[in-house]
């Protein structure tokens, strides 16, 4: 693509290169590899680099081949000669936009794009980062976000956290919400659910919940299996699926968690599906989607399930409510309160037409309100705005 060319939103295409910390798989790089997408279908031109991590890069390898993608090598190199890669990188691109996600990118590309060669550069915060919290962490990220020319939250919690938390300027943070393609199943035909249920261990008629999510402490998979135990004592052919892998920091928690599936109550009724790239048919095959996050930047998952017209059961904390609609979309609770969340599994697992309802709702919202052109049509409005602050 020549710089001549014209966007296919009618305006001059930019050069934009994202940085993002890692490329395991999770929620702000499956948004990442949409909003790239949809730039890439609009005529821009991209560029992508990571600190470490590199689980997707072949997903992200349609919008920028791989050789093109860049591995900074977090962890291998040290930090001042990381930057100095970073320095390197935008020096050879020049972007009009340089845009990070997650904290060690934003930090890195605050000063690497605030002093280099990047016309604007804006940094994403996707989730409420626990780091923040720590007193000179916050003192760091509150001083480097003042580098930033705009800084995207995805959700107003979150806006809230960086602001009073991380002590990032108030002025500079735009909200913009996730969003989700909704080229995808909402039901499978019957031979292909049977042959899911089959290929995860799930009687034909048995209750499927699924559980998409890493395994990590933030997403409660210990009080989900604690309600987990009470839900079998009144359906017996219950059964959870667990999407996700663990990371090196917490191994310890996958093994727990594997240990705890495994005693006498649980014991066939929890399935670890591991690292999966069709959630979309794993949506579109279960009843009910559930997850007891301690706490959540926004949760695509909760968009992903409600594209496939699923209700959901969900931790009233964070960012969730803004996602999920208590009594419309989802049912909400406390945290940590397995016994709220399994009457609230019991009660949809006993009620189809409820299900039908809240599953109708959450796709009707996601359809309203969550789409990917109007999550990459509201980002390139922020990057206009910054750009028109700037010669």
């Amino acid at each position: 693509m020549t710089r001549a060319a014209g966007a296919a939103d009618g305006k001059a295409p930019l050069k934009i290169l994202h940085v993002i910390t890692s490329l395991a798989r999770g929620g702000a790089q499956v948004h990442l590899l949409e909003l790239m997408r949809g730039q890439k279908r609009l005529g821009h031109e991209l560029e992508l680099a990571y600190l470490k991590d590199p689980v997707m890069v072949r997903e992200f390898a349609d919008v920028v081949p791989l050789p093109l993608q860049t591995h900074l090598g977090m962890g291998e190199i040290q930090p001042a000669a990381l930057l100095g890669r970073l320095w390197g990188l935008i020096s050879s691109f020049k972007p009009d936009v340089l845009h990070t996600h997650l904290l060690k990118a934003d930090a890195y590309g605050a000063v690497a794009g605030h002093f280099g060669s990047a016309r604007v550069t804006i940094a994403s915060k996707h989730n409420d980062e626990v780091a923040l919290r720590r007193h000179w962490v916050a003192f760091a990220h509150g001083w480097l976000s003042r580098l930033d020319d705009r800084i995207i939250v995805l959700s107003d919690h979150v806006g809230r956290y960086v602001t009073d938390v991380g002590r990032a300027p108030a002025d500079r943070i735009r909200r913009v919400y996730y969003g989700i393609n909704l080229d995808r199943p909402i039901a499978l035909e019957a031979g292909a659910a049977r042959a899911l249920r089959q290929e995860l261990e799930i009687p034909v008629d048995a209750p499927f919940l699924l559980c998409v999510a890493r395994l990590d402490p933030q997403k409660g998979h210990l009080a989900l299996l604690d309600a987990m135990r009470d839900v079998v004592q009144t359906l017996p052919a219950a059964r959870l699926v667990l999407v996700g892998g663990a990371q090196q920091a917490t191994a310890d928690y996958s093994a727990e968690l594997r240990s705890t599936a495994a005693g006498p109550q649980l014991a066939g009724k929890v399935i670890f599906a591991g690292e999966r790239t069709d959630v979309p048919r794993l949506m579109a095959a279960c009843d009910l989607f559930v997850m007891a996050s301690l706490w959540e930047g926004f949760g695509l998952v909760f968009l992903e399930a409600m594209a496939a017209g699923k209700p959901i059961v969900a931790t009233n904390v964070s960012a969730v409510p803004e996602a999920v609609a208590d009594g419309e979309t989802g049912v909400l609770v406390p945290p940590n309160d397995s016994r709220a969340f399994a009457e609230a599994i019991l009660r949809l697992c006993g009620d189809p037409a409820e299900r039908r309802r809240l599953g109708d709702n959450g796709y009707r919202r996601v359809r309203e309100s969550f789409t990917s052109e109007r999550m990459v049509e509201e980002t390139m409005a922020v990057y206009r705005e910054a750009l028109a602050e700037k010669p």
